[in-house]
Formats: structure tokens, C-alpha cells, sequence
């Protein structure tokens, strides 16, 4: 009977197991999708998901991102958590550059990649430029959890600033 599904069928077969928290079977379909169509992109970025967030081996999570990308660039989804792994892999420089190509994308969320580039740059105590990433995730936002969200990381980042400034002692007599 599993020969008559079509393959966006057993994709939404998978993401439904995913809904109902049955993350064993939702495996087993995505990899079923891939032994059977090895182009369709977004099995491709949910089995990336699988690796990063539940067994994380980020080696083979970035096979499945990069895979994903390879085979259809325009799909949204995969380049937050693309960039979520190299972060955690300190891959500085292709977050940059990933984020640049992620910017281009058509619906991508704009506030969440230019957070992404300000986490990026705080980790690398370039308060500076995560200070500007944090600006323009604020005014990309589009709902008020991640308006409050970007402000709170930007006043953070402020706070740091703050805080790496030399004090000045001025005597007085």
C-alpha cells in the first residue's frame, strides 16, 4: 500500500508523526523519502533537523543543511538552523557568508538571520557590529515576542559596551 503514496504525501505522513511526537517513525519516513526520491530537498533538511537538534552529530546535520541548499536554495526553512550549526561549530566566516545568501531568499525571515549575525558577532566580542544586527533584527520583527526578544539582546549588548569602556579617574583637590 506505501507504493501508492506519493512522495509530498509521505512527507506530510512524516511531518504529521513529527506533530504527534513520534520522532522514531517520522525518521524512518524521511529516510524511506530520500532511498526513494534523493532530490526531494526538504527530507533532506528534516533529517538535518534530526541530527542537530536530537542526536547531535552536527557532522551529518550539516551534510543534510548543505544538501538541502544544494537542491532547492529557495526553501526558507533550512538557513536558521544552518546557521544555528555553524555558530555552534564556530564557523564564523560561513555564517556570514550564508547569511548573505540566506538574505536573498525569498521568505526568509530577515529579523531571524540578522539576529543570527548578531549572536555571531557577540560571540566574537564584536559588540559593534552585533549591536547593528541586533538594530536591524529589531526593526525587521514582525511580531511583538521577537521585537522584545532583539531589544533585550541589544540592550545586553549595550550593557557589554558599557562595560568594556576605560575608566577615566579625574583628580580633584
Amino acid at each position: 500500500m506505501d507504493i501508492l503514496y506519493t512522495v509530498d504525501e509521505k512527507y506530510l505522513q512524516g511531518i504529521e508523526e513529527l506533530e504527534y511526537g513520534e520522532l522514531p517513525k517520522a525518521l524512518h519516513i524521511f529516510n524511506e523519502i530520500i532511498n526513494i526520491d534523493p532530490e526531494y530537498a526538504r527530507a533532506h533538511y528534516q533529517l538535518g533537523c534530526f541530527y542537530y537538534y536530537q542526536f547531535k552529530n552536527y557532522q551529518t546535520a550539516g551534510y543534510y543543511f548543505k544538501k538541502c541548499i544544494e537542491l532547492e536554495a529557495e526553501f526558507p526553512d533550512v538557513y536558521p538552523h544552518y546557521l544555528d550549526l555553524l555558530i555552534t561549530l564556530k564557523m564564523y566566516k560561513s555564517v556570514e557568508l550564508m547569511a548573505e545568501k540566506a538574505l536573498a531568499v525569498p521568505g526568509v525571515c530577515k529579523a531571524e538571520i540578522h539576529g543570527r549575525l548578531g549572536q555571531n558577532a557577540e560571540i566574537q566580542q564584536n559588540f559593534v557590529v552585533a549591536k547593528a544586527q541586533y538594530k536591524l533584527a529589531v526593526l525587521a520583527a514582525a511580531s511583538d515576542t521577537d521585537h522584545s526578544l532583539f531589544k533585550d539582546h541589544l540592550k545586553r549588548v549595550n550593557d557589554k559596551l558599557h562595560t568594556n569602556k576605560s575608566m577615566v579617574y579625574a583628580y580633584q583637590s
